[in-house]
């Protein structure tokens, strides 16, 4: 009889996101007059920019033709967008990489699950809490954790708690790790890290052989020109970091998906021998093996948010949800709620009022107000008493928000 893969069975109930879409789909069926606002799962709103509209409309009617239509494509992408990201998300901030060394895929949430195949299961992990869900799930599912404790964390994790009281910034791993997950800025607390963080992890990672795997995902949100957009910025990161980024939030691609990983040709890890192994050829093979590549119309979408226009629009949709973040935070803070983030990214980290825990004041706050966020308690144990809003919504759902949650408090 065929055997299931045991580690699954050790994953804590749902998803994050799919339990807080029962709850709401629960409350919906329920109450089916009310208007809910959701603030919760981080989903654009806005149309796709005229110019990639465009670029996609052209793909399109390209491919109804003999003469340029495209069948399978490369898997690692195309050229005209390998080449587009090298040169304007790298070499225009000063950062040498190369296109062959940009894998172009359908979102950076597979990819951080996906990456963790040409690494081995005896990896010891650390990870920042709280945390987007995934980088815990995925090396649950890969079998390089046990159970999970009463408190809601795996054992043969270390946890690197990112508090208010150390400024959101986790401390160096105290035992020996080969891998660590780190997101700047990050999902869901909005902080970010300085150039002498980073520099104080990747000096970490080369003494200690360790690989860091950095989520850039929302990266287009910072305003801070001091704050640095990629690791690649730093001295040594090309020797220990891969990097991943996403056309979703910034692009609004949340739908229409592409991303893509960075893997440095000169990143390696250790065989079973003790062996330096360049991780950039197995990362090829996987994605070549595993993977058929991003359509034609979607890369073109892509690479038309590199072009004068694009980038224009692009830099706007970015300007819009952050005066979202502006309002939300700024509309929390005079009502004395204790709140965090929403300055170089698009998510308010907040402290539940009443300590009311994250599941309650995420209850309380669809019964009673019809607004929907995302409990932190759910990216982790340090999560708990605090709530994620997301600024991913038109002006006047984010202006009726907060005007609900002023009258909901009183």
């Amino acid at each position: 009889m065929a055997r299931i893969n045991d580690n699954y069975l050790k994953l804590k109930a749902g998803y994050l996101f799919p339990e807080i879409g029962r709850r709401v789909s629960r409350f919906v069926q329920e109450h089916p007059d009310a208007k809910v606002i959701r603030l919760g799962i981080g989903d654009v709103t806005e149309p796709l920019p005229p110019a990639i509209i465009a670029a996609m409309h052209a793909a399109v009617d390209e491919m109804a033709s003999r003469e340029t239509f495209r069948g399978y494509g490369p898997e690692q992408g195309y050229d005209f967008l390998r080449e587009a990201i090298a040169e304007h998300a790298f070499a225009a901030r000063g950062v040498e990489i190369a296109a062959d060394e940009i894998f172009v895929s359908d979102g950076s949430k597979c990819d951080t699950g996906n990456i963790l195949d040409i690494l081995g299961p005896e990896n010891r992990v650390a990870i920042t809490d709280p945390v987007y869900p995934v980088y815990v799930d995925t090396n649950v599912m890969a079998g390089r954790t046990g159970q999970a404790t009463e408190g809601g964390r795996y054992e043969g994790i270390e946890y690197l708690p990112i508090t208010a009281e150390n400024g959101f910034q986790p401390d160096l791993p105290s035992t020996r790790v080969d891998l660590v997950y780190l997101c700047f800025p990050n999902n869901p607390t909005g902080a970010v890290a300085s150039r002498e963080v980073l520099k104080t992890w990747v000096d970490w990672a080369k003494a200690n052989q360790a690989l860091i795997l950095f989520d850039a995902a929302y990266e287009a949100f910072i305003t801070d020109p001091s704050i640095p957009h990629s690791i690649f910025e730093i001295e040594g990161a090309r020797d220990c970091a891969i990097e991943f980024r996403s056309f979703s939030k910034d692009a609004g691609f949340t739908g229409t998906r592409c991303a893509y990983t960075v893997v440095p040709k000169t990143v390696t890890a250790l065989t079973a021998s003790g062996e330096a192994q360049a991780l950039h050829p197995l990362w090829n093979r996987r994605h070549t093996t595993k993977f058929n590549g991003v359509s034609y119309i979607v890369q073109r979408g892509a690479a038309a948010a590199f072009s004068p226009e694009g980038r224009t629009q692009v830099r706007g949709l970015v300007d819009f949800y952050m005066e979202n973040a502006r309002l939300i935070r700024e509309g929390l803070s005079a009502m004395g709620i204790e709140v965090h983030g929403g300055v170089n990214a698009p998510y308010v980290w907040l402290k539940t009022p009443n300590d009311l825990s994250s599941w309650d004041f995420f209850d309380r706050l669809l019964s009673e107000a019809h607004l929907v966020g995302t409990p932190g308690s759910g990216f982790g144990a340090a999560g708990e008493g605090y709530f994620r809003l997301s600024a991913f919504n038109s002006r006047a759902n984010v202006e009726e928000a907060i005007a609900r949650i002023k009258n909901w408090l009183g």
